[in-house]
């Protein structure tokens, strides 16, 4: 039998209750002391006491984005200046470096594809990034930032200590197309953000215990001058931002910094094909950044080693977790424990776990944590796929634990990213209050917990050393095997793999065609006389055609699912 106290561990996990822990510290220190004064940096250099958005560089890199480069730039240059944008084509063949140009920004191409880490570091060495500017941020052309961004992002830079700002990822839910499964895999992809971003990174970014394991690439800040000490594109890897938040840490650069106000809206991939493949990429870019990092004796380390070893018997656990489901139904049927092998394997795992335990122990706190993404986002369609989020999370395992070998191969950050698809901005209101409430939602992730604890231990069924809740390190690309590890990783890489080998589900019937928020005005003055290339020519862009009408967006395939869509994801709708 399992002790009620290791089943409670289980339960939670390890890396849960300790950031969520040191959330909750954090989110008190704000309500109870003034911000702590500036202290002397380590770094050689001096650094300026305050940035300001006018120093502030934007790298864009990107690969045949030409349908979401338009939005996403005429976004950012209605923050900063057009001169402060930059833009790398990493080998694009469509008419990505034509948009760019006729945003007036800067734009430069490399001469073949050299995946995203080698055009985002031709970038900062082309545009001299490092020296002209104070920060530089790094952002995906799928990403429109929040107005508010910069005014939630830049003060974090008045600790010295502070090197790199982590972007607060929200899924674009008005770019998912119609259908149930892409509503399922949206919504598992914003739950897993709303979680761990609440309940891991709010804690791990604390200034007394600073030790996160990424700075996310779609949409973060990075102070100028650390950038010529960090190796953006080392060999091997197929992502960037898992190396280089490592290299902060093994370089002891300073200390990441991290608000839920600073917020980004991001494309997520909503087919199962572009789900996996996307999940895969991650967890093979995270485990190849392990494979590279070498440990020292520091905080960093030691959470990375508690981390992954978490991961791994999480991965390991959901990923059996099916078949153990399955043997124990089957175990009701008469006479099935007689059957060779499968009855002897059956009664084996029922002296460790039974359904009522896997029902207490992992699908309640599962549904506990669903709901409190409820409370804190006043978003109640998550419930709508609530009993659905624990097969994706063993589907996330699968994916970690099958990249895992594949980090010790040779690898490359070719591009492999998933469909996009046009968005409807005036369906998407002020993106400002997704970022409301850090404190409440601290405290609604350390209150869950308690009570969870408080059940495990007046008599769940401990028959398991079983996780459940949460998915952690969201924005790692990693989600939760126990409530406290993450057991996806999953990400795009190719598509080799048993999961992506198979047909998009859910992908039938067309998208909708929405209206550009792209201004006309803004494309066509360029026409004829663009800026200046970087290779020295003068490129032509051709006006765009005409924007279609919005089609209805149902179809005779594909159901209205669900009421109202798209869900506005920043809207504040009463439970119920």
């Amino acid at each position: 039998m399992i002790p009620l106290w290791l089943l409670a561990i289980f339960v939670f996990g390890v890396n849960f209750t300790l950031w969520g822990t040191a959330g909750l510290a954090r989110a008190l220190e704000n309500r109870v002391r003034p911000p702590r004064p500036p202290r002397p940096s380590p770094v050689p250099r001096a650094r300026p006491a305050h940035v300001h958005r006018s120093r502030v560089a934007v790298l864009m890199a990107a690969h045949n984005e030409e349908v979401v480069i338009g939005e996403s730039l005429a976004a950012i240059t209605r923050l900063v200046p057009a001169s402060n944008v930059h833009v790398v084509s990493d080998g694009s063949t469509d008419r990505t470096v034509e948009l760019a140009l006729a945003c007036g920004v800067n734009v430069t191409e490399t001469p073949s594809n050299v995946g995203k880490a080698g055009a985002l570091e031709e970038g900062v060495r082309h545009f001299s990034l490092a020296t002209r500017f104070d920060a530089v941020l790094l952002l995906d052309a799928d990403t429109r930032l929040d107005p508010d961004y910069f005014d939630a992002a830049l003060p974090q830079f008045d600790d010295p200590d502070v090197v790199a700002v982590a972007g607060c990822a929200a899924t674009d839910w008005s770019a998912s197309r119609r259908g149930f499964l892409p509503f399922l895999f949206t919504a598992h992809r914003a739950r897993i953000y709303a979680l761990l971003q609440r309940l891991l990174k709010f804690g791990q970014t604390w200034h007394r215990t600073n030790a996160t394991l990424i700075v996310p690439g779609f949409a973060s800040l990075y102070r100028a001058e650390a950038l010529p000490h960090i190796d953006i594109n080392p060999p091997g890897l197929v992502i960037e931002d898992f190396n280089m938040t490592f290299e902060v840490y093994r370089k002891r650069l300073g200390k990441v910094g991290f608000s839920l106000k600073a917020i980004a809206v991001t494309q997520d991939p909503d087919a199962f094909r572009d789900y996996v493949r996307q999940t895969r990429r991650w967890a093979l870019g995270f485990w190849q950044s392990v494979r590279r990092y070498r440990p020292r004796a520091d905080l960093f380390s030691f959470m990375l080693g508690l981390y992954v070893l978490e991961l791994v018997f999480a991965s390991l656990f959901m990923a059996l977790l099916p078949v153990m489901v399955v043997l124990l139904l089957l175990a009701l049927i008469p006479g099935f424990l007689s059957v060779p092998v499968a009855g002897d394997v059956t009664l084996a795992i029922g002296h460790y776990v039974n359904l009522p335990t896997i029902a207490f122990g992992i699908l309640v706190p599962d549904l506990l944590l669903t709901l409190a993404v409820v409370l804190t986002e006043r978003r109640a369609r998550y419930l709508l796929m609530a009993p659905l989020y624990l097969p994706l999370r063993c589907l996330d395992a699968c994916v970690a634990l099958w990249s895992l070998p594949q980090a010790w191969r040779d690898g490359s950050g070719r591009w492999q990213s998933p469909a996009r698809r046009t968005t409807d901005i005036a369906a998407t209101p002020d993106l400002a209050t997704i970022g409301a409430g850090a404190g409440a939602g601290a405290g609604v992730g350390a209150g869950l917990g308690s009570g969870l604890a408080a059940a495990a231990s007046a008599g769940s069924p401990a028959d398991t050393g079983l996780a459940a809740g949460t998915a952690l390190a969201a924005d790692t690309g990693l989600a939760a095997g126990t409530s406290g590890t993450a057991s996806t990783g999953l990400a795009a890489g190719t598509a080799g793999t048993g999961f992506a080998a198979g047909t998009s589900l859910g992908s039938s019937g067309s998208a909708r065609s929405l209206p550009s928020p792209f201004p006309r005005d803004l494309l066509t003055q360029h026409n004829g006389s663009g800026p200046a290339h970087s290779n020295g020519s003068s490129r032509t862009v051709p006006s765009l055609p005409p924007t279609t009408s919005n089609p209805s967006p149902t179809s005779d395939t594909e159901p209205d699912w669900p009421p109202e869509w798209p869900p506005d994801p920043f809207s504040r709708e009463k439970v119920g």
